[in-house]
């Protein structure tokens, strides 16, 4: 069956991000032989002075195809993960979807949208996740976690929110690779121009210093863009992370 576990509100200013965390449990299911872990995304939601963060307010979560038997030892192994890791003064949540067995997932990923663009309450994320199915518990502090647990999976499961965790890793001639090389890149699904134009294999592309993946159409998508005074032949360029700000 596949899952989706999403966390939020697990650090402060001083410690590992939630990010961290999340890769950590990732592994350990890896490790367990409970199943199989896919990549981590990072969720923005809303900055707003009635929601407390530590630096960008954002969620994070990863799918995973586990054996079914193991469900509630993964959701307890998290469960006691985040009780020891979570940092001082943080208010963590937990969210375990079980993905196959989600009713209305179009309720889920409503509540995602709407923690985006509006403030939220610990009552509306128990209410959905009750009549949902779906496992979402505190671990410390005020608990307001929850809350961006719960929107991090319907965000996730959207398909078409977040940025993948970490930087990707390119090996490049010159600080430039090919659209093909690109595209053959085992955490590559598809490469787009952020604006849609369909690229060539052989195209050219610059690297920036940090190249990111985003999540589009359930899809690791690298987008590129076009590059000031272009020379050389090299007529694009990955987007900043400024730029995919926006995902």
């Amino acid at each position: 069956m596949q899952i989706a576990i999403s966390i939020d509100d697990t650090d402060n200013l001083e410690s590992r991000g939630t990010g961290a965390l999340a890769s950590l449990l990732a592994e350990e299911i890896e490790l367990r032989r409970w199943g199989r872990s896919h990549y981590v995304t990072r969720h923005q939601l809303l900055v707003h002075p009635d929601i407390p963060y530590t630096s960008h307010n954002s969620a994070m979560c990863f799918t995973a195809d586990i054996v079914p038997e193991y469900l509630q030892s993964i959701i307890d192994y998290a469960a006691g993960f985040l009780d020891r890791e979570s940092a001082t003064g943080s208010d963590p949540g937990l969210c375990v979807v079980p993905i196959d067995r989600l009713e209305r997932c179009a309720d889920l990923i409503h509540f995602g949208h709407r923690a985006k663009e509006v403030v939220l309450s610990k009552e509306d994320a128990y209410a959905l996740a009750s009549r949902s199915g779906i496992h979402l518990s505190e671990h410390g502090g005020t608990g307001q976690g929850v809350i961006g647990a719960l929107a991090g999976a319907g965000l996730r499961l959207s398909g078409n929110d977040g940025r993948l965790k970490g930087c990707l890793p390119v090996a490049a001639r010159n600080g430039c690779v090919s659209v093909a090389e690109l595209r053959a890149h085992d955490d590559v699904d598809e490469v787009r121009s952020i604006d849609g134009i369909e690229l060539s294999g052989d195209e050219q592309v610059r690297l920036g210093d940090k190249v990111k993946t985003v999540l589009l159409e359930g899809k690791a998508v690298l987008l590129i863009e076009p590059l000031a005074g272009a020379a050389d032949g090299v007529a694009w360029q990955t987007c900043s992370k400024q730029r995919l700000k926006r995902f």
